[in-house]
């Protein structure tokens, strides 16, 4: 009987947005450098991701079949919907959990703004949306506001107690992606836990006291 396989080999593409309709093409159009580019433009606007190979091997140590399995590793990267922010977010003052704490953000151009928007707190080097240690809603959280700025409301309740490097993300629910970032501040220990003798639950220190 014959021992099960191992994949000996990956296949990946990246499937293409659906093109759009044919246009006439300019007869006067120069077929040099302009089309090189006209093909860069296109390329980078049909597919919404890069991804890169950048190694790929197999595993000799694997004896029990005649195949051996293969490892590929490849880099990732999503293409920003916006080059530029659309929201200007910063925290306001100090930062600690021995008190409540305020957001400051502004439009710095038109976006589809709605009451789900959420800004989040993250610490300095999040990888995803969800890695959020606490969020406040830009709405039902809004203490006040004028023509050029907006003040959020933020519960000494949901700041961690052991502070850290932090920044502040704007979530746009309609974009569904974050669509402004504030530069890292810090959110000092909090008194209250020094006190107490509250230990790190983390080597980070970001997580909230229990």
């Amino acid at each position: 009987m014959r021992k099960p396989a191992w994949t000996d080999r990956i296949l990946w593409r990246v499937k293409p947005k659906e093109p759009p309709p044919e246009e006439e093409k300019d007869e006067d159009r120069d077929s040099g450098l302009d089309e090189k580019n006209t093909k860069n433009q296109q390329e980078e606007e049909e597919f919404p991701l890069k991804l890169k190979q950048d190694s790929y091997t197999s595993n000799m140590e694997y004896g029990v079949s005649d195949h051996k399995p293969v490892i590929g590793i490849f880099t990732l990267e999503l293409r920003k919907m916006y080059e530029t922010p659309l929201v200007r977010v910063c925290a306001e003052g100090e930062w600690s959990a021995d008190f409540d704490a305020m957001v400051i953000y502004s439009p710095l151009q038109p976006f589809p703004s709605s009451a789900w928007d959420w800004i989040g707190l993250y610490k300095v080097g999040f990888r995803s949306v969800s890695d959020y240690i606490t969020y406040t809603w830009v709405k039902d959280d809004e203490v006040s506001f004028n023509d050029e700025l907006t003040q959020v409301y933020v519960s000494k309740d949901e700041i961690p107690a052991l502070g850290g490097e932090c920044v502040l993300c704007y979530y746009c629910s309609t974009l569904q992606c974050i669509v402004g970032i504030s530069s890292p501040f810090k959110v000092h220990e909090s008194k209250v836990a020094v006190e107490e003798g509250l230990a790190p639950e983390n080597i980070d220190g970001l997580e909230k006291a229990s």
